[in-house]
C-alpha cells in the first residue's frame, strides 16, 4: 500500500510541475465541507438528494423563514408594522420550538438577533 500511495504522490508532483492543475474551476477558493453530522446516517443520503434538487428539511426552511421575517424586520421604518412582524417572529420561534425535540438554534447568530431586536421600540 505504502509504494502506491508513492507512486500516486509522484504522479501528482510531475501533473503541479506540468501546471495540469492551473485551470481547475474554484482554484484558490477553500473547500466547503458540508456539515451533516446531525442527520442521522440513514437519512444523509435521502438530505443530499433533496438539496441538490432544491429542496430544504422543514428544520432548515423553518430556520430560513425566521432570517427572512429578521431581515424583513431590521427594514422596517413604521412601529405598528414591526410590532406586528415581532409578534409574527415570536410566534414562528415558539411553534418551532413546540415541534422540535429542541428548542431552535438562534446563538449561530445570536448578535445579529439582539441587535434587531435592540432596534425595535414598541409605543402604547
Amino acid at each position: 500500500m505504502f509504494n502506491f500511495t508513492k507512486i500516486a504522490e509522484n504522479r501528482i508532483q510531475e501533473a503541479m510541475k506540468r501546471g495540469e492543475f492551473d485551470d481547475i474551476k474554484g482554484r484558490g477558493r477553500p473547500l466547503v465541507f458540508e456539515d451533516n453530522s446531525l442527520v442521522p446516517q440513514d437519512l444523509r443520503l435521502a438530505y443530499k438528494m433533496l438539496k441538490n434538487a432544491g429542496f430544504l428539511p422543514p428544520e432548515l426552511q423553518e430556520e430560513k423563514e425566521i432570517k427572512t421575517a429578521m431581515d424583513l424586520l431590521e427594514s422596517l421604518d413604521d412601529e405598528k408594522e414591526r410590532y406586528r412582524q415581532v409578534q409574527k417572529l415570536n410566534l414562528m420561534i415558539t411553534k418551532i420550538n413546540m415541534s422540535r425535540r429542541r428548542p431552535i438554534n438562534l446563538e449561530k447568530n445570536q448578535i445579529y438577533y439582539r441587535k434587531v431586536v435592540e432596534r425595535v421600540e414598541v409605543k402604547k
